[in-house]
Formats: structure tokens, C-alpha cells, sequence
């Protein structure tokens, strides 16, 4: 006899005592049957475990719809601060910008020249010149030799221009020379740029009292920087080498670094 016919008799002698179970228990309807108590018995484990199994698989279910939402929301939300950072950079950048063309409006008031008033749109700094260059030309007035300040002193002068740009050697180059005093002690030398380092107060006699810390401004002599603009600060002062100069070095007052706006003086008389 094969297994498959083996298993239906088996399956049709457990039918036949089911059923005998069944009508047996139906003859006594006061007392639940064994059939129905087996069946209880049976399903009620079953039953428990499915509807476990479902009350979690809702619970998961709305805890993903839950995290989706919550990550679809936390995109928007950095979208949003990322928008208002934006702003805030904007806003912020025009408030500084604000502070320093006020500071410029302020000088261009205070000189006694005609000024004009222009961005920083190129650095040539690691050039073999140190320049930058500004978006005012001969459309605008500039012209060659004109001095070029800031709010915080002498920028350097302009040695080329275009109609609508100018290029200004900076006052730390190296062929910059700028007729020159020490403010306190008044001694007057050539102050010469020094690139990358620190420019060079020449000339000035050893008999001289220089001072670290006095200010260094223009003397108004060379016919191109007006007198007592700004150029920077005594950092040494030494007598000490031979010959009949001492060693000047001075630090510039402009950081060249962070220069945007600029005036240019019209000091060539008409």
C-alpha cells in the first residue's frame, strides 16, 4: 500500500471519530461537548498569537508611517533653516558692508580733495607687483599718479588705467617710495615697501629719537600723497648698525588682505 493511501484512511478514521465525538456530544446539549472544548482549547493559542502578530504589525506599520513622516518633515525643516541661514549671511554681509561705506562716506567728508569712490574688483598680490584693482578709470576721473586711501590710510597710488578700471600699486611694494615722517619726533625718511614683510623707514639719522609704537604718516613732500595720511606703525627702531641711518621697520596700517573699498584722491590741480 503506498503512503498516499495510507494517509487516507488515516485522515478518514480521524474524521469518523470526530464526528462519532460530535454527535455523542450533541445528544447532551447542557455540557459542552469534548469536540468544542478541544477546538477551544486548540484555536484560542492560535488565535492569540495571530491577533498578537497583527496588533504588532499595526504598531510597526504606524510607527514607519510615523518615521516617513517625521523624515519628510525634518527635509522640509532643514530646507527651511537652510533658506533662513541664507538670509541671515545676506542680511549680515549687507550690515558690514554698510559699516564700511560709511566709514568711507565719512573720509571722502573729512578730506579737503575731490574724491572718488571705488570696489576692489582684482588682487595681484602674488604677483612680482603688489597692486589691486579697482572699477573706477579715466570715465570716472582716474588718473596716473592719483593717490588711492582707505579708511584706515594710505593704500598706495595708481600707475595704470582704462575707461572703467585702474590698477593701484599698493604702498607694500617694493618700488613704492613715499616721502614720509614719524609723527612724534618728526623725523622724516623715505618709507619703501618691503612685499610679504614689513616695509622700511630709510634715511632717517641715527641721531634721531624714533620710537616703537609712534604713527608714521605722509609729509606731503614728492608731490603725490597729501601730508599726515596714515602709514603705519613703528615696530623697530634701531641705532645700533653701523653707518649714518638707523633701521626702521614699520607695520602698515591698511591689512591689504581685507581691503574692498577705496577712494581715490584728485589732488592734480587743473
Amino acid at each position: 500500500m503506498s503512503k498516499k493511501y495510507l494517509a487516507v484512511i488515516v485522515a478518514f478514521i480521524l474524521i469518523a471519530v470526530s464526528l462519532v465525538i460530535l454527535s455523542q456530544s450533541l445528544r447532551r446539549p447542557g455540557s459542552p461537548g469534548f469536540v468544542k472544548k478541544l477546538v477551544f482549547e486548540v484555536t484560542a493559542p492560535v488565535e492569540r498569537a495571530i491577533h498578537a502578530g497583527v496588533s504588532s504589525l499595526g504598531v510597526t506599520w504606524k510607527r514607519y508611517l510615523f518615521l516617513v513622516g517625521l523624515e519628510e518633515e525634518n527635509r522640509e525643516l532643514r530646507k527651511k533653516i537652510a533658506a533662513l541661514q541664507g538670509e541671515v549671511n545676506y542680511y549680515r554681509e549687507m550690515s558690514l558692508e554698510g559699516n564700511r561705506l560709511r566709514k568711507v562716506l565719512a573720509l571722502e567728508e573729512s578730506t579737503v580733495y575731490p574724491s572718488i569712490a571705488a570696489r576692489v574688483v582684482g588682487n595681484e598680490g602674488s604677483s612680482p607687483f603688489r597692486t589691486i584693482l579697482i572699477n573706477r578709470g579715466g570715465h570716472d576721473g582716474v588718473k596716473d599718479g592719483l593717490p588711492v586711501i582707505s579708511p584706515d590710510g594710505v593704500v598706495g597710488r595708481v600707475i595704470e588705467t582704462s575707461w572703467n578700471y585702474a590698477k593701484i600699486l599698493l604702498v607694500t611694494d617694493y618700488n613704492s617710495n613715499i616721502d614720509a615722517l614719524v609723527q612724534g619726533s618728526r623725523a622724516q625718511g623715505i618709507l619703501q615697501g618691503g612685499g610679504h614683510r614689513l616695509s622700511r623707514l630709510k634715511y632717517v639719522q641715527r641721531t634721531e629719537e624714533v620710537r616703537v609704537g609712534e604713527a608714521v604718516v605722509t609729509s606731503g613732500l614728492g608731490g603725490i600723497f597729501p601730508k599726515g595720511l596714515m602709514l603705519g606703525t613703528v615696530v623697530r627702531a634701531d641705532r645700533r648698525d653701523p653707518g649714518l641711518f638707523q633701521t626702521i621697520e614699520v607695520a602698515p596700517s591698511v591689512d591689504f588682505s581685507k581691503i574692498e573699498e577705496v577712494l581715490v584722491l584728485q589732488t592734480e590741480k587743473e
